[in-house]
């Protein structure tokens, strides 16, 4: 009678699992979904007279980014601009988060109300200029400051 409850048992579990139909589970040979690089504005603190700006980057393609240049504008809490400039995320490797801080001195992160990811200055995947930087780029805010491209 044991012997037949641990199949019992054991049927049970395949029903289950097998019901589960694999969620959550990668399976060799899959390919992920594709899509661009994406950034997250993560955080914005004031560090030394300085905002200080922390994104989370994802490039979500197979292929390494080895340079990726934003211009980037901020916007004050009026919609004026408050500067212009380059952040340089450098090197983005394929399917890896990385975190990129930038520190703005003399600009109080408070007085920031947008940030505008205003295009790629600069993108270089296999050695070449390339547009993977910008296409499918999908950009997100954690913070009460809207990240928009």
């Amino acid at each position: 009678m044991r012997k037949l409850s641990q199949v019992h048992t054991l049927a049970c579990a395949a029903l289950v699992l097998s019901s589960l139909g694999g969620a959550g589970v990668v399976h060799a040979g899959d390919t992920p979904p594709q899509s661009g690089v994406q950034i997250e504005l993560n955080a914005l603190s004031d560090q030394g007279g300085a905002c200080r700006l922390s994104f989370l980057a994802q490039n979500a393609r197979n292929t390494n980014i080895e340079e990726a240049v934003y211009e980037t504008v901020l916007f004050d809490q009026t919609g004026g601009v408050m500067m212009l400039t380059l952040f340089d995320f450098r090197d983005l490797p394929a399917a890896r988060p990385r975190v990129r801080q930038f520190d703005l001195p003399g600009i109080a992160c408070a007085d920031v109300g947008r940030v505008l990811i205003n295009g790629a200055s600069r993108c270089t995947s296999g050695g070449n200029d390339s547009l993977i930087c910008e296409d499918g780029l999908v950009l997100s805010s954690r913070t009460d400051v809207e990240l928009l491209g």
